[in-house]
Parts: C-alpha cells; sequence; structure tokens
C-alpha cells in the first residue's frame, strides 16, 4: 500500500499544474527546481514531497 499524502500538497500540487501544465514533467529533479521557484515553501521536506506529487500526477494522467 502506498502513502496517504495531506490534503494541503494535493491541492498546492494540482493547483500548479493547472496553472503551468506546459513546464511540469515526468522529471523529479525539474519538478523540484520549478516548485522551489514557483512557490514559497520554506521547507525542503515540504517542496520535495509537492514536487513527488506532482511527478506522480503527470504520469497517471498521461496514462
Amino acid at each position: 500500500m502506498g502513502r496517504i499524502r495531506p490534503t494541503y500538497i494535493k491541492r498546492v500540487s494540482i493547483e500548479l499544474v493547472n496553472k503551468y501544465p506546459e513546464i511540469f514533467t515526468e522529471d523529479f529533479e525539474n519538478n523540484k527546481a520549478l516548485v522551489s521557484s514557483l512557490t514559497d515553501v520554506s521547507s525542503v521536506v515540504m517542496r520535495n514531497r509537492i514536487a513527488g506529487y506532482i511527478t506522480r500526477y503527470r504520469s497517471q494522467v498521461e496514462l
């Protein structure tokens, strides 16, 4: 079974993907840099969780 992510991580991630659909890809490192530049998330752990969810979300949506 997978981990359950908090709602705020999902909400921020989906908002970012909907706002900037062309720049996010299935590459975690690229998404991590984009989340860092587009948001004011101060925590590295939170940035990584948001970028990880975006990566998973993009791979799920493209199927």
